[in-house]
């Protein structure tokens, strides 16, 4: 099991991909991506703020235990802080597994968990 995290106020680049293993059958990747609405108004672009360290590693945790709760392999976080214009990714998650359905549950879980219990809000 690796893990990957990182918080960066550029714009998030993909990595390259690399299989852990031979037994790699599943690989999904999510974007988090603004819309150019938020409760119900047009915007330009969303602004995060993190306490990063704290952040980094509450999401290093959630992960590395959904990691091993879904039997997945590997995981990949990236998130941007600062002001993010509308159709920039503001998270990129990748999940490795032997199989899709673990890869899935446990992306989906940690965007939850992330959502509630990591230090990232919106700025206002």
């Amino acid at each position: 099991m690796n893990t990957n995290i990182e918080i960066t106020d550029k714009i998030i680049i993909e990595p390259k991909l690399e299989l852990p293993t031979r037994d790699t059958g599943a690989t999904v990747e999510f974007r988090g991506i603004v819309r150019e609405t938020e409760d119900e108004n047009c915007i330009q672009g969303l602004d995060y703020e993190a306490y990063k360290d704290m952040a980094i590693a509450k999401m290093t945790t959630i992960l590395s235990d959904l990691l091993v709760k879904h039997d997945c392999l590997t995981g990949v976080v990236i998130h941007r802080v600062g002001f993010i214009p509308v159709g920039e990714s503001a998270l990129y998650m990748r999940i490795t597994s032997s199989h899709r359905k673990e890869a899935f549950s446990c992306c989906s879980e940690f965007i939850d968990e992330l959502k509630k219990d990591v230090p990232i809000w919106k700025a206002n």
